[in-house]
């Protein structure tokens, strides 16, 4: 399949490693991104540029996004300029951003009625599993597209799941939120209260990591804490994002989400003060703040 060009819109944090490996696969890639930089990045790497998404879909058998809210999703594949607009009957459409349930449904039917095929399949992993192409990645939409994007999804992740119709991904995505969030939440408590009581919040999670509550989030992101480490695997900004749209899809279907609203206020708070842009793991700065304790000062080497 490696003949098939590919379009790839969207090369932030996520999108530029996913576009690299499909690069690096033999794949002909034509990109776009509001960010020139990583587009020149990656034309000197193979890419074809294209000035517009619009121009994306035309040169393109398949387009992939990835994109940072439903609004972007919304103008880049129903825009004017948008993909719908230039994409040919029978092309594939991949949106791989995390975005509302809702609006995923609304663009799989409008892409249908122009004869298009369209799969959302938003992935968990951040920037470490995008550049090591061991994303999970969790599609909504028609088992023959997903057939067809099989070999795609195969060179960007380890765990795909067809989940099931369109919008079934943003669905499991927001599901997927909802964990990562408490949890990191959960963690930052876990171990600010560690540091607070004059105890080695590092020897802690490492006997943690032993017993029942054992974690990836434990892990990565509580090793993040330790040292301060808040360089943006995944923004803060954007989860609160998307525990939004878990709290509106929970209202849609009547499922009181209490404790993820509580933990999306403690990411606004942190947008509020300035510090949307630090990855998520950044969190635990919320609770340092108010019990006035570091655990960058009290961890062992």
């Amino acid at each position: 399949m490696s003949n098939v060009t590919i379009g790839f819109i969207g090369l932030g944090i996520m999108g530029k490693p996913m576009a690299r490996n499909l690069l690096k696969a033999g794949y002909p890639l034509v990109v776009h991104s509001r960010g020139r930089p990583p587009v020149d990045e990656l034309g000197k790497e193979g890419a074809q540029i294209a000035a517009s998404s619009h121009e994306v879909a035309a040169r393109s058998q398949v387009v992939v996004t990835m994109l940072p809210d439903s609004p972007d999703a919304e103008q880049v594949y129903a825009g004017g300029q948008g993909v719908f607009a230039g994409a040919k009957p029978g092309t594939l459409l991949i949106d791989m951003s995390s975005i509302s349930p809702v609006v995923a449904r609304k663009l799989a039917l409008d892409a249908e009625r122009r004869g298009l095929d369209m799969l959302d399949a938003p992935v968990s992993g951040g920037e470490a599993g995008a550049v090591s192409a061991s994303l999970s990645i969790m599609i909504g939409g028609k088992a023959d597209a997903v057939e067809r994007a099989m070999p795609i999804f195969q060179l960007l992740g380890k765990n795909i799941v067809h989940v099931g119709e369109a919008g079934a991904g943003q669905v499991a995505k927001a599901a997927n939120q909802v964990v990562v969030g408490i949890t990191i939440a959960a963690v930052s408590e876990a171990l600010v209260l560690a540091a607070k009581a004059g105890v080695d919040p590092a020897k802690v999670r490492q006997v943690l990591l032993g017993g029942f509550a054992q974690s990836k989030i434990l892990d990565a992101h509580g090793q993040k804490m330790l040292e301060h480490n808040f360089k943006p695997g995944f923004r803060i900004r954007l989860h609160e994002k998307d525990l939004k749209i878990a709290l509106a899809t929970g209202a849609e279907y009547g499922v009181p989400l209490m404790v993820t609203g509580l933990v999306a206020q403690m990411m606004t708070a942190m947008r509020s003060t300035g510090r949307g842009e630090l990855d998520h793991s950044g969190l635990v700065t919320l609770i340092e703040e108010l019990a006035k304790t570091e655990l960058s000062q009290k961890s062992s080497s």
